[in-house]
This record gives structure tokens, C-alpha cells and sequence, in this order.
């Protein structure tokens, strides 16, 4: 049963790559429009929270690392999206 829900996020993180690649190659990011970079960083925090909980099996490790390393990593993607709205506004 592990195996097949690792399969499902795999297959998640497949999509979600293969969606912000499309975003990008399309030419859509260059359009200018912060909702579609908010939908690429959004994307980009799923898969890590994927890989982290499930690849690396943080689902199973004491909260405290739980809340340090998503925390940490939440953090960083919000203020990588905090710049990239301002920098959008100005």
C-alpha cells in the first residue's frame, strides 16, 4: 500500500513539473501576470512539501523537524514570492 501511494506522488510531482515547464515554455510567466507566478510557486511548495513529508519521510519524524524544515522552507518560498510580487508592482 506505500508503494502505491508513493506512486500517486510521484506522478503528482510529475504533473506539477510538467505544468510549470508549460507555464514557462509557453511563454505564459512572460506575460506579466502575478497570479501565474503565484501558481508556480504555489506548485513548487507542493512538490517540496511532497518530497519532504513523503520521500523523505518527515510524516513519521518528532513535529519539532516537522515545523523546522517546512516552516524554513514555507519561509523561503513566501519571501521569494514576497519579492517577486513587488518587483511585479513596481
Amino acid at each position: 500500500m506505500k508503494t502505491r501511494w508513493l506512486d500517486l506522488i510521484w506522478l503528482a510531482l510529475l504533473a506539477a513539473t510538467g505544468l510549470t515547464w508549460w507555464l514557462g515554455a509557453s511563454g505564459t510567466l512572460a506575460s506579466g501576470r502575478f497570479a501565474f507566478t503565484a501558481l508556480v510557486f504555489f506548485l513548487a511548495w507542493l512538490k517540496g512539501l511532497g518530497v519532504m513529508l513523503e520521500f523523505m519521510e518527515l510524516r513519521h519524524a518528532p513535529a519539532s523537524w516537522r515545523l523546522a524544515l517546512l516552516g524554513g522552507f514555507s519561509a523561503i518560498v513566501g519571501g521569494v514570492l514576497l519579492a517577486a510580487g513587488l518587483a511585479n508592482n513596481s
